[in-house]
């Protein structure tokens, strides 16, 4: 129950409250921002959504080490804690991770349609994932066919998969090559505004630019309602 009342109280549920109910099993996903404003606290929200309803979750990361993304999940966690008297945390905590798995690779050297053949072999070992986030992705590096394996990965398996990516602007073409937007569902990207840092939609299935009235929490960088 105690994981039940944390996911009502997620982040995410604003998130699906302000784009009909956000990404679908299947769909693909991306986040982006100039880099530092709160990509990787985004997908954790995400991942830790997929946790909370125990299920499995796959966390890719080409951009920081398996320590720092612990990291982060901890923190998220303790910052969804503080919605609800949790009795035992720390046991809690362990409970919602144990179904995370964290596989840490170089863009360089490591492509993403090789993150799906590990995906399926995961699969293949009994691991029925349901979610998977991947930090990092470097659209200069990748390919057209890197990013459709991923989509067609989603859609056979029903997965969900957010991916985060830098972007120097804010606009949807400064988000996603323009050859690649067909493949994501959503497009979010975070804005540094005056009053902090918005999250915008860029693209939610067929509408664009809706306006969601979210931000990050300039403390705990938790989407928030603005």
């Amino acid at each position: 129950m105690v994981k039940q009342d944390l996911f009502e109280k997620s982040p995410v549920r604003l998130f699906d409250a302000a784009t009909d109910g956000g990404l679908k099993a299947g769909e693909l996903g991306l986040v982006t921002s100039k880099k530092g404003l709160g990509k990787t606290s985004v997908l954790v929200q995400f991942g830790m959504d997929t946790l909370l309803q125990d299920k499995q979750l796959v966390h890719v990361t080409f951009d920081l080490h398996s320590s720092n993304v612990i990291y982060w999940y901890d923190a998220i966690f303790t910052e969804l804690s503080k919605k609800k008297n949790v009795g035992n945390s720390a046991e809690l905590k362990g409970d919602v991770v144990s179904k995370r798995t964290i596989l840490n690779f170089s863009i360089d050297n490591f492509s993403l349609s090789k993150v799906v053949n590990t995906l399926n072999a995961l699969k293949a070992g009994g691991i029925a994932v349901s979610g998977v986030v991947i930090d990092g992705i470097d659209f200069a590096k990748v390919t057209e066919g890197d990013i459709n394996a991923v989509a067609q990965y989603a859609a056979a398996e029903k997965v969900t998969v957010w991916t985060a990516a830098n972007s120097d602007g804010s606009a949807l073409s400064d988000s996603v090559p323009a050859n690649l937007e067909k493949y994501f569902s959503a497009v979010v990207n975070l804005n540094q505004k005056d009053n902090g840092v918005s999250v915008d939609v860029l693209k939610i299935h067929d509408k664009k630019d809706v306006a969601t009235g979210l931000k990050l929490d300039t403390k705990s960088l938790l989407i928030t309602k603005a």
